[in-house]
């Protein structure tokens, strides 16, 4: 990239917020998303404001230059890698909470706000932002929203395109753009707020984001059902939606993983079980109590050992654990993939036997965790990126579990998105004209092509 072009950004910005030493570049190089060998960008800029970001994508826009926006990086699929060098945007300093509204339940946000922190202002009003990633304590508002992310109370509350009512975007001509706003209903032309939302940085940079908030439940019911067949695990799962009972949370976590977050954080799990299933009921407290006996009754008619929280501190432990799930395998081995092929719930014993199976015929180790209770699961192969025979075992078992959960009726992703890692896929899911009407919308907005390229638009 030209010096002129970096002069111009540190004229549109300053010179503190325009990085370009080798070290600090590095570090951009790279998200969360395992086997990616990463490219440092050309320079990376921190804009505190949207209109320094507008003008950030005019002086692209201009010289023809790639744009990458960024979160916080945890990305799992390539999602904030710069695949062609260029500028990557961080967004790390648009960090406000704009406005908590409790009158109208919600919050208006900068992107780099974390997920937490907006959780932890909204638990002084008595109300919740329920999209909660494993990643909740350092994802932000701005790359949750651009992927699209779910999290551990995707069952009950959705993911977050379910909450994002308003936007402000800034597109590839460095238009800043206002879509929707605080009006839970609003049909007012094509949902462009559903547009951006899940777009993964493709159509536009996100600068500000309206989201809806939920009254916090009143009560709670924690528990774990630890099974000695990993089949009964999963049948359970499907035994308990088939009630009608829709449990905040309802996790699944195999043996391998248990065993390995019981190593890493000693919160004494039943590492002797061949699977756990991780359970929350919330809301009145009657219905708790009801509830909350209704998948005790289930569990145990399935062969469970059952165990309720007894405070909140155990739950809160039990909750560590799961979270803690991805460091303790990370700490197994040198690398982890990490994967989201999504089923229909009723279909997720299907799916884990395919996922058994495949670890067997290509003799890799697979820990499965997952939010089963939606039929997002995660099967995280452990690998070694230095080992090219493995890595390509790997990569062709990844490819089977997709092609399996599309079998079974599912999807590549639930909430990891599709970025670089699962692009080449993509036609598997959409076929060739929903892949053909990606890439018009796609032309349509960004007919230069600078914004995220090398994702699954490309």
């Amino acid at each position: 990239m030209s010096s002129e072009l970096t002069r111009a950004l540190v004229s549109a910005l300053d010179k503190k917020r325009v990085l370009t030493k080798a070290s600090e570049l590095l570090c951009y190089a790279y998200d969360a998303t395992a086997g990616d060998e990463g490219r440092a960008p050309d320079v990376v800029v921190l804009p505190a404001s949207t209109d320094e970001v507008a003008r950030v994508v005019r002086i692209a826009r201009d010289a023809g230059v790639p744009v990458y926006p960024r979160g916080a990086g945890t990305s799992l699929s390539g999602g904030a890698v710069p695949a062609r060098g260029g500028i990557v945007l961080s967004t790390s300093q648009m960090d406000a909470v704009l406005e908590l509204d409790p009158a109208n339940q919600c919050a208006v946000v900068q992107p780099g706000v974390v997920i937490q922190r907006l959780n932890d202002l909204a638990a002084e009003h008595g109300l919740l932002y329920p999209p909660d990633p494993g990643s909740v304590a350092v994802a932000t508002m701005g790359g949750s929203i651009a992927e699209c992310a779910g999290g551990l109370r995707g069952l009950k509350y959705g993911v977050t395109k379910h909450y994002v009512t308003g936007l402000e975007v800034v597109i590839a001509d460095g238009q800043v753009v206002r879509l929707g706003g605080k009006s839970t209903k609003n049909v007012t032309g094509y949902d462009l707020v559903g547009l951006f939302v899940g777009s993964e940085g493709t159509l536009g940079v996100i600068t500000e984001a309206t989201v809806r908030l939920v009254p916090a439940p009143e009560a709670r019911a924690t528990m774990t059902a630890a099974f000695a067949r990993s089949g009964d695990a999963s049948h359970t799962v499907a035994a308990i939606v088939a009630g009608n009972v829709v449990p905040a949370t309802l996790e699944y976590i195999d043996a391998t993983t248990l065993r390995l977050v019981e190593e890493y954080l000693h919160a004494g799990l039943p590492v002797d079980a061949a699977a756990l299933l991780l359970i929350e009921v919330d809301g009145p407290p009657e219905a708790v109590a009801r509830e909350a006996e209704f998948v005790e009754r289930v569990c145990r008619e399935h062969g469970a050992a059952v165990e309720r929280a007894a405070d909140d501190e155990a739950r809160e432990r039990l909750w560590a654990a799961r979270r803690a799930a991805y460091p303790a395998l990370a700490r197994q081995s040198r690398g982890t993939i990490v994967e989201d092929a999504t089923v229909p719930r009723s279909r997720v014993p299907e799916m884990l036997s395919a996922i058994e199976d495949i670890a067997r015929r290509y003799d890799l180790t697979i820990a499965t965790v997952g939010h089963a209770g939606d039929g997002n699961l995660h099967p995280t192969v452990l690998v070694d990126p230095d080992d090219a025979e493995l890595m390509e075992r790997a990569h062709s078992a990844v490819a089977e579990i997709f092609r399996a959960a599309l079998d079974l009726g599912g999807t590549l992703s639930g909430e990891h998105g599709i970025g670089s890692a699962k692009a080449p896929y993509l036609v598997w899911a959409l076929g060739e004209g929903g892949l053909d009407l990606t890439r018009r919308i796609k032309a349509a907005l960004d007919p230069q092509g600078i914004l995220n390229p090398g994702k699954f638009t490309a």
